[in-house]
């Protein structure tokens, strides 16, 4: 529990109404879409950079864990307060602070929604790349801290990709600033990068400055249906491998079109994969891109080709690929959902040892995901009340993450580590460079106040 004097100094720094205490108060920032919660002893809103810096030195001289919040949208845990302390909630530090169109650049608070950047760098014809899919609610902060992409990062990459400097807090309590303005600079250590991912571990990003790409003037959407998941994915490397790189390659396998036969009737009923591909560019570039991948398209297993010759008929094409999460809260109680990323030729070997682990483990596994880069949302599903599955559920997840590193690949692309995945990193970081790792947090947090228990296994 936190002292009423720490509470009473931190009313000081930022104002009595924005500091929470009831317990009422504080479980709604206890809590993020991984289901889990652990309530903090006092949420603090913060509106400005002097007010973090106040609350990180309170919280530094006490040895009080301090979580740095957005809008709680991540699923591996990374915004749950594990200890307790102080969530520092930064939705209200939402300003876009300026939008530059001749550089090409936006700069932002943490708090801002993806979208309100979206809109704002639209009405100058610009957007940011990163689009996860809870673009309409997430925060710029939470992108930032774990380094978030979405379908169009095939393309035009992730956030680190798209971000070119940020101001931000140490756990020390000093402000920094880290990057350029410029799309070149090479002084010094790359911070930028290294904040981005760190998931409030390091610092808090009090600003950042974005890089924007020009918006398309045209878009294509094709869709196209395999018996298999063998076809699917060699058509993926077909795509990958010609010259047009498509703005969006997303796939779901078997187990997940047999789940949405009720939400779309358009489906061939032997339908193994689908693939939903998306191409932008200058208008009259769009129908020599669009037969580049339908060719690239066809092949073995493939079973229906459509190419949306309307916005309407894009939107019924992706609303096949939305449907899958509704149909997922239906078909069980409890999910564990991991996003893991593979080399995309492996792609069919990653699919057939997942559903050879279903069938080990009595786990039902669906697979959709980004095909374009391998990286692939795995859903475990069960039901915590059933006994065998609740036993099996978490051995199921250990083996999944096994085989991904037996493929060459890696435990997460967009989602973080947070909690879920901690104590499973040193399986694919060498003890070296954990080390190092663990030294760098050090020197940016040396009381170790900053978003506790994430990222790392416990050190031995």
């Amino acid at each position: 529990m936190i002292s009423a004097d720490i509470v009473a100094g931190l009313m000081h720094v930022v104002g009595a109404v924005n500091v929470k205490t009831d317990p009422a108060d504080c479980f709604v920032y206890g809590y993020d879409n991984s289901r889990k919660n652990s309530p903090p002893d006092a949420v603090v809103f913060a509106t400005t950079e002097e007010q973090i810096q106040n609350v990180v030195r309170i919280c530094r001289a006490h040895h009080i864990p301090l979580v740095a919040r957005g809008r709680g949208t991540g699923t591996a845990g990374a915004a749950i307060p594990s200890r307790g302390g102080v969530v520092l909630a930064l939705e209200r530090m939402n300003k876009i602070l300026s939008v530059d169109p001749a550089n090409r650049i936006l700069r932002a608070q943490p708090g801002a929604t993806n979208q309100a950047v979206q809109e704002a760098a639209g009405a100058h014809g610009f957007f940011w790349p990163p689009d996860p899919t809870s673009a309409a609610y997430c925060s710029i902060g939470g992108n930032l801290a774990v380094n978030s992409g979405g379908p169009r990062a095939v393309k035009y990459g992730t956030v680190r990709e798209n971000t070119l400097g940020l101001r931000a807090i140490t756990g020390a309590g000093d402000l920094i600033s880290t990057g350029v303005s410029t799309t070149k600079g090479v002084v010094g250590y790359d911070l930028t990068r290294l904040i981005i991912g760190s998931e409030g571990t390091l610092a808090i990003i009090t600003e950042a400055t974005l890089k924007l790409t020009p918006l398309a003037d045209a878009r294509q959407t094709l869709c196209a249906v395999y018996t298999d998941m063998h076809g699917a994915a060699q058509a993926v490397s077909r795509i990958m491998a010609q010259p047009i790189t498509p703005c969006a390659l997303e796939f779901l396998d078997g187990a997940a079109l047999a789940m949405i036969r009720g939400y779309s009737q358009a489906l061939p009923a032997n339908a193994g994969g689908l693939l939903l591909i998306e191409v932008d560019g200058p208008l009259t570039a769009m129908p020599e891109a669009t037969a580049h991948l339908s060719d690239a398209a066809r092949g073995p297993g493939l079973l229906t080709l459509t190419i949306a010759q309307t916005a309407e008929e894009a939107a019924r094409l992706w609303a096949v690929r939305k449907a899958l999460s509704p149909a997922l809260r239906e078909l069980a109680p409890n999910k564990l959902n991991e996003d893991v990323v593979v080399p995309v030729s492996r792609i069919p070997e990653l699919i057939e040892g997942l559903q050879a682990l279903s069938v080990r483990f009595g786990i039902p596994i669906v697979n959709f995901g980004h095909a374009g880069n391998g990286n692939i949302h795995v859903n475990l599903l069960y039901d915590s009340q059933n006994a065998e599955q609740e036993r099996k559920a978490r051995p199921c997840l250990s083996a999944v993450f096994d085989l991904v590193l037996a493929l060459n690949g890696t435990l997460s692309g967009e989602h973080g580590v947070g909690q879920e995945k901690r104590d499973y990193v040193d399986r694919e970081i060498a003890p070296a460079a954990l080390a190092l790792m663990r030294a760098i947090k050090k020197d940016f947090d040396p009381d170790g106040i900053l978003n506790p228990d994430k990222l790392f296994p416990p050190a031995t």
